[in-house]
């Protein structure tokens, strides 16, 4: 038995409509005979294979209502029947009718949408303008790179010519480098809404060195080892452009890129990628292909040596910059290029006069010297530093690089006809093996990821075209089929 029944069932149903009142919603199935029983389902016991019935057996109405949580059985029951005015496809209607009448929110989310759409496409509209004027400002900036520093390669070549003296030319040249923060300062009082005193400027930026600011401990630590390396970096190229051709000279001091990832590899334990390791092989290749192009000659050795140890001394200034003194902001990068240019004129100043007085670099008098070819070189290479060093804020720094190696063919067609550089093809195989590594080098760290996910879009999208051609081909043949059904069964008739 699915229901237990009651003994004297009529008795108790008598009972209970004499003891029970009326609802004044009487069902519209005139169902009041039935009522007394509807009432006591509460204390009735189902047996579960009655509840699996009924669960099996529920209406299309029951499945519509079950997000409202009508589950139990009384409340089944009394939907069906309609009994004490339970009308659940009231609140239906209501909220159809509701819909009807107030087509307003629509019509707002409508609006809203559309107004969202505007401002996205306003939006979008904003970066790409701003993504092109830093593309067309990258371009600018890669010009100015490349021919300040072509232009200060080739003013050094010809300024040799009458004043061979490349370690008084690199102490000349880094004392310019004081007009950094003045020229900062300048650019902060013309771009930004807070004006600070050229004091408080300096010792916001002084914070940079530490919490005491430059201490004469600090100069003697942090700046003193960086001024060095500078004037290393830049006597030993200019040193070399007297030994070889500035084609070969801009083409070698490339590597420097190579040195700085194997350095950053070794020394501050950056990630390793497979990419920049053949980068660094490529310049290493290149660099004994440039070798083997003179024949192994001592002069052209010598000056590819020293091209190798200016890369090297920019190489170690970086890596040294990151692991001493980490990532510097504008104005903190200025007035540590401008301390430079200090320690460069009380401590540096001594060497150019000893080689001066032991003929080392001598000239005969003041007047003898170049001073329009030495004032060109210094502002080429001051233009080439504030580029390197400041474009990062109007364009991409892959693109500031790109001017550097845009510098090698603007040496070597200037090198043509000026000088008598024969272009081998071991030559030639040499400058491409060493831009290609210094490219490769310029690829960003997760660039493998992209490559990835570009294949794999471009795998989903033949996937796409496939089955939309394979369902214009299967679509095709019932038709056919269809076609020639007709004309078999008549043929058969």
């Amino acid at each position: 038995m699915g229901i237990r029944e009651f003994p004297n069932g009529s008795a108790r149903g008598k009972a209970a409509s004499l003891g029970m009142r009326r609802s004044p919603d009487v069902s519209p199935r005139r169902l009041s005979d039935i009522s007394p029983q509807l009432r006591q389902l509460k204390y009735l016991v189902v047996d579960e294979a009655i509840k699996e019935d009924l669960k099996w057996s529920r209406s299309v109405e029951d499945l519509t209502s079950a997000s409202v949580g009508l589950t139990s059985i009384e409340e089944r029951i009394l939907r069906i029947t309609g009994y004490y005015g339970y009308q659940p496809w009231a609140a239906s209607c209501k909220r159809d009718e509701h819909s009807r009448e107030s087509p307003a929110p629509a019509e707002a989310q409508m609006q809203a949408g559309a107004e969202g759409s505007g401002r996205v496409n306003r939006c979008c509209w904003k970066c790409s303008v701003t993504q092109l004027k830093k593309f067309f400002w990258g371009v600018a900036v890669v010009l100015g790179v490349c021919s300040s520093w072509s232009g200060s390669t080739q003013l050094a070549k010809l300024t040799f010519k009458k004043f061979d003296a490349p370690f008084t030319l690199t102490w000349f040249a880094t004392n310019w480098n004081f007009l950094f923060f003045p020229l900062y300062y300048l650019g902060h009082v013309f771009k930004s809404a807070e004006k600070q005193s050229p004091k408080q400027r300096y010792r916001e930026c002084c914070r940079f060195f530490g919490d005491n600011g430059l201490t004469l401990k600090v100069f003697f630590t942090k700046a003193a080892p960086f001024g060095v390396l500078w004037t290393l970096t830049n006597y030993l190229y200019l040193h070399a452009i007297k030994k070889i051709n500035t084609t070969d000279v801009s083409v070698l001091f490339c590597c420097n890129k190579a040195f700085v990832f194997l350095l950053s590899w070794i020394v501050l334990r950056d990630r390793f990628m497979g990419v920049r390791i053949v980068a660094a092989i490529f310049a290493i290749a290149g660099i004994v292909m440039m070798t083997y192009a003179d024949g192994f000659h001592s002069h052209s050795v010598i000056g590819i040596a020293l091209v190798v140890g200016s890369a090297s001394m920019s190489a170690l200034y970086k890596v040294l910059f990151k692991l001493l003194l980490g990532s510097a902001k504008f104005g903190e990068a200025a007035l540590f290029l401008s301390v430079l240019a200090v320690f460069n004129v009380l401590f540096i100043t001594c060497i150019p006069v000893i080689l001066y007085f032991t003929k080392v670099e001598y000239w005969s008098s003041f007047n003898v010297i170049p001073w329009g070819n030495l004032c060109g070189f210094s502002v080429l290479l001051l233009t080439f530093n504030i580029l390197l060093n400041f474009g990062i804020a109007i364009t991409y720094p892959t693109l500031i690089s790109l001017g550097i190696v845009l510098s090698v063919p603007v040496n070597a067609v200037v090198d043509h006809y000026t000088s008598e550089i024969v272009f081998n093809s071991v030559r030639v195989i040499a400058i491409i093996i060493i831009g290609l590594g210094f490219l490769l080098l310029l690829l960003p760290e997760e660039w493998d990821v992209w490559v990835i996910k570009l294949l794999t879009r471009l795998k989903v999208r033949k996937k796409e075209e496939i089955p939309e051609g394979n369902g214009d081909i299967a679509s095709g043949l019932p038709n056919k089929t269809r076609r020639t059904r007709p004309s078999m069964s008549s043929f058969a008739h």
